[in-house]
């Protein structure tokens, strides 16, 4: 049956304008800053100076790949992988809010201005790529 659904031609012609769209310009650019905006989350308890702080270093990583990952997957292979597009924003969010929810170590100014302004920059890509998800294309 699944295999089935993977051959009809609607599905095929979905993930073929899906594709094109992936294409443009301002959606490549915007695959491109996610994952910048993603490995530098990653590494930024090294660039930034909090790696004392373990809880919100391992966040950091973790939601940093998780970000680099999803952007690579946008950019290779849209027409596959639009469904995930709404967990980018919802990353950015977390990150925004991390620095208060994570318990352990108080963060550090530096820690707090570096999240907020990554975890702002990759909700508003990941509206970018969500509302690319959503458009109607013709």
């Amino acid at each position: 049956m699944t295999r089935e659904m993977e051959q009809h031609p609607d599905i095929i012609r979905m993930r073929e304008r899906y594709e094109a769209a992936a294409a443009k310009p301002a959606v490549q650019l915007a695959d491109g800053l996610t994952l910048l905006a993603g490995l530098f989350l990653a590494v930024s308890p090294w660039i930034v100076g909090f790696t004392g702080h373990t809880g919100l270093t391992g966040n950091n990583v973790i939601t940093g790949l998780a970000v680099a990952l999803l952007a690579l997957a946008f950019s290779s292979a849209f027409g596959r992988t639009y469904g995930l597009a709404w967990t980018a924003p919802l990353i950015g969010v977390w990150t925004i809010v991390a620095p208060w929810v994570i318990r352990g170590e108080g963060a550090t100014t530096a820690s707090i201005i570096s999240n907020v302004v990554v975890g702002a920059v990759i909700a508003i890509l990941g509206l970018v790529t969500l509302s690319m998800a959503m458009t109607k294309l013709r």
